[in-house]
This record gives C-alpha cells, sequence and structure tokens, in this order.
C-alpha cells in the first residue's frame, strides 16, 4: 500500500503516532513476511514492525520507509489442550486471544487492552492481570518463529537458537519479525475483577497499607493502584484499587481481597467474578492532536516507602500527572535474572506517571514532570520498555543493565549486523561477537 491509495491513511498510522511511510506492506502468512524483510533490506530504507499498534514511543510506524503490518497473522490454535500450548500469530491482538481461548477455559495473562498486540507487549514484557499468579507474559512464550533479517525463518526454543529465545523475551524487537508464538497458556477462565474506591484524602494510609500488603499477598491477586486521574478530580480523583483474583473461588478470592477493602473508607467497590475475557478493556485511537508522555521505573523493596511520599506529594499537587502502581512480585519475582532478557525482576512495584494533552499542554508541564523524576532518581531502578514514550540511548540503558545489553549486542551480532531491525529500543550490535 503506498501513498495516494484510499487506505493508506489508516494504515500508515499507529494507534498513538501519525507516519508517512513509503509503503505499508500487509503479509499474509510466513512467506510474505519473509519477502517483506527481503524487499525492506533490499530498499534500504527504515523498517518499523506493527503488531497492534499501541506503540507509546510511535514505533509501528515511520516517515519515508517500510512498515510490515502483521494484522493478518492473527491465529489462535490451541495446540494441545493437556499441556495448554497454544499456537498465536503474532499479529494477534490480546483481546482475539482471550475470545479464542475462553472456550478451552484457558487463559494468558495479559496487557489491559483488547487491541494491544501480542507481539509488541511480550517481547518487551508484559505485566499483566495475572502476573503474580502466571509471571510475565513473556514466562509463558515456549517457542517462537521469527524472520530475522537474511528473510531466514527460524525456530527459535530451548534446543534451536537458544540465545534467540533468550533475546526475545525481553528484547523488544530487535532480532526480527515474530510470525508465530507458542505459549503456554493456563486453566483461568474466570476472575474475580472489579475496581475498590477510597477518597482522595485517604491516600496517605492506601497506598502504604496495599503496598505492604501486596508484598505478602496470595500470588492469585494481583493489583494496580491509580491516583491523581485528571478524568476523575485530579487531586480530588479517588484512590482506584483494581483487584484481579485468578480463580472463581468466591472464599478464597474474599480472603485475599478483603484485606484491601479494610485499607479505609471504601466508596466503591465493584469487583464481581467475570470472563477472563471480558476483564480487557477496548482501546481506541485519541483524538487528532493530543499528544501523550508515559514514564514508568521499578522500584525494589527498601525504596518503597521513599516512592510512595514522593507520589503522594505530587498526587496532591495541582497539575499533578496521572500516577499508576503495579504489583510485580510473586511469580514474576522468582524466575532467575539471567533467564530471560527482561531484566528487573526482583522489583516490587512498577509505576508510570502519564501526562495528555494538546501539544502546548504537555509541553508545558515537560518542566514539572522533570522534576519529579529527578526527585525519583535516586529511589527507583530501570524503565518498563512497554511504557516509554521515547525510545532515546538513556532510555535503553534503562531498559536493559549492562550485563543484559553486553548479551544481547552479542545476539543482535549473530541475528542483525546491520541493524535492519533498528526501530525499536534499539540495542546495536556487538563488534567483533560471535554466539558461542
Amino acid at each position: 500500500m503506498e501513498p495516494g491509495e484510499a487506505d493508506y491513511a489508516a494504515a500508515a498510522r499507529s494507534v498513538l503516532a501519525v507516519g508517512t511511510p513509503a509503503v505499508v506492506l500487509q503479509p499474509l502468512d510466513a512467506a510474505d513476511v519473509q519477502a517483506a524483510v527481503r524487499f525492506a533490506v533490499a530498499s534500504g530504507l527504515t523498517l518499523s514492525v506493527r503488531g497492534g499498534g499501541h506503540s507509546f514511543a510511535g514505533l509501528g510506524t515511520n516517515d519515508g520507509g517500510v512498515v510490515i503490518d502483521l494484522r493478518n497473522l492473527a491465529e489462535v490454535e490451541v495446540i494441545d489442550r493437556e499441556r495448554g500450548i497454544v499456537h498465536i500469530g503474532g499479529g494477534a491482538t490480546w483481546g482475539e486471544v482471550a475470545a479464542g481461548l475462553s472456550p478451552y477455559g484457558l487463559a494468558i495473562s495479559s496487557g489491559d487492552t483488547k487491541s494491544v498486540g501480542v507481539g509488541g507487549l511480550t517481547l518487551s514484557g508484559g505485566i499483566g492481570w495475572m502476573v503474580r499468579k502466571y509471571g510475565l507474559a513473556l514466562d509463558g512464550v515456549v517457542a517462537a518463529r521469527v524472520v530475522t533479517a537474511d528473510g531466514e525463518l527460524v525456530r527459535a526454543d530451548d534446543e534451536e537458537n537458544p540465545e534467540l529465545y533468550w533475546a526475545l523475551r525481553g528484547g523488544g524487537g530487535n532480532f526480527g519479525v515474530v510470525t508465530a508464538f507458542e505459549f503456554r497458556a493456563h486453566r483461568t477462565r474466570d476472575v474475580y475483577f472489579g475496581a475498590i474506591e477510597f477518597p482522595a484524602e485517604e491516600a496517605s494510609k492506601i497506598l502504604p497499607g496495599w503496598a505492604d500488603y501486596l508484598r505478602n499477598a496470595p500470588d492469585e491477586l494481583t493489583s494496580i493502584v491509580n491516583f491523581a486521574n485528571p478524568f476523575a478530580g485530579g487531586v480530588d480523583a479517588p484512590v482506584q484499587v483494581m483487584v484481579a483474583f485468578a480463580g472463581d473461588d468466591e472464599r478464597a478470592a474474599a480472603r485475599a481481597i478483603d484485606p484491601i477493602r479494610r485499607l479505609g473508607t471504601v466508596i466503591r467497590d465493584d469487583v464481581t467474578l467475570k470472563a477472563y475475557s471480558d476483564v480487557l478493556v477496548d482501546g481506541g485511537t485519541p483524538p487528532a492532536g493530543i499528544r501523550f508522555v508515559a514514564r514508568g521505573a521499578f522500584v525494589e523493596e527498601t525504596s518503597v516507602p521513599d516512592v510512595l511520599q514522593i507520589l503522594l506529594e505530587v498526587g496532591a499537587s495541582e497539575r499533578s500527572p496521572f500516577i499508576s502502581l503495579r504489583a510485580v512480585g510473586g511469580a514474576a519475582s522468582r524466575v532467575a535474572e539471567d533467564a530471560t532478557a527482561y531484566a528487573y525482576r526482583q522489583a516490587e512495584l512498577m509505576f508510570v506517571t502519564n501526562t495528555a494533552g494538546p501539544e502546548h499542554v504537555v509541553d508545558a508541564a515537560r518542566p514539572a514532570l522533570n522534576a519529579i523524576w529527578k526527585r525519583l532518581a535516586p529511589h527507583t531502578s530501570g524503565a518498563y520498555a512497554n511504557f516509554l514514550t521515547t525510545a532515546a540511548p538513556e532510555d535503553v540503558a534503562a531498559v536493559y543493565p549492562p550485563a543484559t545489553h553486553r548479551r544481547l549486542a552479542a545476539v543482535k551480532r549473530h541475528y542483525d549486523p546491520r541493524n535492519v531491525f533498528s526501530g525499536n529500543h534499539n540495542v546495536l550490535p556487538a563488534s567483533n561477537t560471535t554466539l558461542e
């Protein structure tokens, strides 16, 4: 698809970015992806790969280059029901996956939004609604089919191309186009899910109490706290505690969730049993001219009190960004630090600040936002690539600590020495490095 064609404008943009690529390719199968990659390499043009297109940094499109849009590779197939092994196309969305697996009583812990792509979320992490029970989305990947920079289709798993398999689980889109994943899904059809809200003035006791409780809460419970929401009153917005209990045992769910209810004065509680496929929300394209600035970091246990104190002060101030905290312990923390390229296993929390509005509003807010992050810097570590609006070298350094980065650079040298796949939080190929 090229400029001037009827559907070009829609195909050229991603959800959060408008691009003007020279051509948008929409392959129908893995062979088409191979041809698309070879075309992009031969053209010498910048290459972007798009799954769902939700990248905050707008990495699913470009100006003047080639976009490979995987939307047609969206199959969801149960390969082995007993073991929960499922085949998922690289262009599928999480809504399609949840709906496809629900009749089998299976689910995969994923992001929050139906239209988010499986590939983008998984390759950089996947902190979803059952992360404390089943780990990250990438922890469920048992194999992947990948088109590399030379146009070859390879399998990556524990036995075939094991270093590529390691790198794909956290290293983003640096190493090729994933045409299909094999996941180990979990036997979960229903979850207790919803929001428990407290008055804004109780934030100073809700947040520390929530963090203390989630530290040792049952793995079945995953939770997010949202506050200072500008769309719900800003500084006066209720403290919203979202909960997801993986399972349909009413008594077990109550035992897990009730300690949160007891943290303060409950002004809303809509927690109910839902099909997991109904938990994910619809996504949408923001109005023209609206920009988003998202930034996140990880917090280890010893720094939690300091970070919460700073965020509480920020959230009580006028023009505070929207603040969201996620508990990321449990199963995700019990995977060895070097088992995958996702590097922040020991974090207790991951939090995000979000600012949105017309360009002049976002630009005006930037100095105050930078000041907030300067205060937070001594108490936080790293960054979560899926919640970054930028992909500058300093962002790459935050996403991948030195040891992880060195290993990724070696894998990059082996599979993409010319850095064909640069439209990401880019890891440059190591010099004179070979895989052992």
